[in-house]
């Protein structure tokens, strides 16, 4: 082989060394940015706690999160980068949706919103905010468990919540809401039964 073909050869390789490059560089930072998942096992089994209220950059929502939570989640990251002042840790935070009381994991149309906390120093949205709102969501005492697997078969763990909630002495008195702390919506699809999703309502004591 002359050492003109040669150099064509290593010529045309370079494109798919920088793109094996960028693919590991791009693992190296999504492993960087994943949560620790270690420190949500506590909820595996329900607890009732009180959470602080949150402002938070949403966007309304239909369909399931398993489907097209990744392509609605992803308007919200594009404003959430653009803003101004946020630091590491404030970029470490998990999309969290609202859905409907009634919310049954098997329905394909589900409507709610999709969110981002955001510092409460944020004050406004950048021009491109179309569609995109920033609220504050209101907690106070909520009731939380871990649900492993698949968004389509939280049945069983919403059941368990339920009556974990009403066995204590509580009612529900907010919607049905999830944190997506490992999932499609994060960054791929995935094996869906390695999913953490918080369930989550906003719960008062009964009189």
């Amino acid at each position: 082989m002359s050492k003109k073909i040669k150099i064509i050869l290593l010529i045309s390789l370079i494109p798919i060394i920088i793109l094996v490059i960028l693919a590991i560089l791009g693992l190296y930072w999504i492993n960087s940015q994943a949560p620790d998942l270690s420190q949500f096992e506590y909820l595996k089994e329900p607890q009732i706690s009180t959470k602080a209220d949150q402002k938070m950059i949403v966007v309304k929502a239909t369909g399931v999160p398993e489907e097209n939570g990744a392509k609605t989640i992803g308007k919200i990251y594009k404003i959430f980068y653009q803003l101004p002042g946020l630091t590491n840790e404030d970029k470490k935070v998990a999309p969290r949706g609202r859905w409907g009381r009634d919310y049954d994991p098997q329905s394909l149309e589900l409507t709610g919103e999709y969110g981002l906390p955001v510092p409460e120093i944020v004050a406004s949205l950048p021009e491109d905010s179309e569609g995109v709102e920033l609220v504050t969501w209101k907690y106070g005492e909520v009731a939380e468990i871990l649900h492993v697997g698949s968004y389509k078969k939280e049945a069983l763990t919403i059941n368990k919540l339920k009556q974990f909630i009403e066995d204590n002495g509580y009612k529900i008195s907010g919607e049905h809401e999830e944190e997506y702390i490992k999932g499609p919506i994060m960054f791929w699809k995935g094996n869906p039964e390695k999913y953490y999703t918080i369930i989550r309502y906003n719960v008062k004591k009964n009189k």
